[in-house]
């Protein structure tokens, strides 16, 4: 009987376990779901992508463009002969993270010191080199940092073209049989400082990019059917490498920017200035993030991170700022939201730091790695109810979500990494300083 009674307890503790795991799987895959096209009770949220879009990762931090992940059957463990299903040079140079469509992934890239730039496409199936789709050459080459290169943007696609942004070379679209629909110059970006780096957003039929110059600092779109310049607003911002989102605050769609010194917002049809918002610091890399009817902007090295309220008009530096927290703010990644937390990786020191997302509480503070000068480039993503922060070195800290720091693997890919992965079908997509690899079951 005491034989039973143990084994009964077992396995009600068993299916209440799988219960939990189940109930948050669900609920970070309907937190996905709800980034894409849907508003929670605050009317604020990021607008993602088209139905079919969904299905894959057709730009910067994913359908959601947030790097939240939808589905199941990834691996959470690896290394540089562990579930790697192929592995596959990378001709030229650049930190561009992948995107992926259909059979395709999708990379820029860099050759002969940044004076070529390309688009390329890999077969899903095997990571051959399915083309290589070359811009037209500019001389007026920026000066980028080294860490930084000549193709850090990364491209976006509907499902019938790519779309990048290459720096001087301007922007350029191409099908999915590497012709080139049109190309577009945006200007003189060659005393851009540390070189370009922002990858452009579409939004309906304009892809928009901003530029931020000590001369000249726009924000601009395009007509992503033929590169037309549909319209361009000036922008005071000096320095800056970051991509804008669009997000709906409840009636109007907004393009915000989190860039040098401030917050701004633009209506995406004239480009009109919405609201600014202050207390950026000079240097922005970041992308926003959105969730309990706030945007979440960080600002580098030891700036602030901002919690702000869309939808206001003019200066809401005082009206619509919610919260402002000095710790742990990133340099270059971008932070992610889980649930009711906000998780962020201070690449300066290598610290994780957690806030709660509607207070700006601070929950905990761990180290992760060693503490090295901008020491992770690669903004993290979230699968289930884990989260993965990769460093420069290759190395993937596994974390489990919660209000506790809890560390469940290290992985090491064993070569340098900058860019973002791309994840789709439970298969990992990552770049190396050399290589793509697919990691899988």
């Amino acid at each position: 009987m005491r034989g039973r009674a143990v084994w009964g307890w077992m396995t009600v503790a068993a299916l209440l376990l799988a219960a939990s795991v189940l109930m948050t799987s669900a609920t970070a895959e309907k937190a996905s779901e709800k980034a894409s096209n849907e508003a929670d009770e605050s009317g604020v949220y990021m607008l993602g992508v088209s139905e079919e879009g969904r299905q894959y990762w057709p730009r910067w931090r994913g359908p959601s463009g947030q790097g939240w992940v939808k589905g199941e059957g990834y691996p959470v463990t690896w290394s540089s002969s562990e579930n790697v299903l192929w592995k596959t040079e990378v001709p030229g140079a650049g930190n561009s993270s992948p995107i992926v469509w259909g059979d395709y992934i999708f990379l820029t890239s860099a050759y002969e010191g940044g004076e070529r730039r390309a688009i390329l496409a890999f077969e899903r199936s095997d990571g051959s080199l399915a083309w290589e789709a070359f811009a037209p050459t500019d001389p007026k080459l920026a000066r980028p940092y080294p860490k930084n290169g000549f193709a850090s943007s990364t491209p976006v696609t509907d499902g019938e073209r790519v779309y990048a942004y290459l720096g001087g070379h301007g922007l350029m679209a191409v099908d999915f049989e590497g012709k080139i629909a049109w190309t577009a110059g945006v200007g003189d970006v060659s005393r851009a400082f540390h070189g370009t780096a922002g990858s452009p957003l579409l939004y309906k039929d304009k892809l928009i990019l901003y530029q931020d110059l000590p001369e000249n600092a726009f924000i601009a779109a395009f007509n992503k059917h033929s590169g037309e310049e549909i319209w361009r607003t000036p922008r005071e911002g000096r320095v800056g490498w970051g991509t804008p989102v669009a997000v709906r605050a409840g009636d109007r769609d907004e393009i915000v920017v989190s860039s040098n010194r401030a917050v701004n917002a633009y209506d995406p049809e004239t480009g009109s200035e919405l609201w600014t918002c202050r207390g950026n610091t000079f240097e922005v890399i970041p992308t926003p993030v959105v969730g309990h009817g706030l945007l979440f902007c960080s600002s580098g090295r030891a700036g602030p991170t901002l919690a702000i309220r869309p939808g206001g008009s003019g200066d809401v530096t005082e009206t619509h700022l919610e919260w402002r927290a000095a710790k742990g703010s990133p340099f270059v990644p971008s932070p992610i939201l889980h649930g009711d937390l906000l998780y962020m990786i201070n690449d300066m020191l290598s610290i994780l730091t957690v806030y709660e997302a509607e207070s700006g509480d601070l929950v905990y503070q761990a180290r992760m790695g060693k503490p090295v000068r901008e020491g992770f480039s690669s903004s993290p993503v979230a699968v289930g109810d884990k989260l993965f922060f990769t460093n420069d070195e290759g190395q993937t800290f596994v974390v489990q979500a919660g209000r506790e720091y809890n560390l469940l693997h290290t992985n090491e890919m064993g070569e340098p990494i900058l860019a973002s992965p791309a994840l789709v079908d439970g298969t990992w997509y990552w770049r190396t300083q050399n290589h793509l690899i697919a990691i899988g079951n």
